[in-house]
């Protein structure tokens, strides 16, 4: 039999949505700063998509 994997999808999602989140409000807040809130949530959301993917290669990086 072969060995468990410990990979855990739901804690990929969970770490993805986190960041995801995460930039969305920092844009949001610097949109709003700046003046335009749909602005920085657009670039957060730009910023968000990569960083939450690369989040989560690295928490999972070592794990089969």
């Amino acid at each position: 039999m072969a060995p468990r994997s410990e990979f855990d999808p739901l804690g990929a999602g969970a770490v993805m949505l986190t960041v995801l989140a995460l930039c969305l409000g920092v844009g949001a807040a610097v949109g709003v700063a700046a003046g335009g809130a749909g602005i920085g949530v657009a670039v957060g959301a730009a910023v968000g998509v990569p960083a939450s993917v690369a989040a989560v290669i690295v928490r999972y990086r070592n794990r089969t």
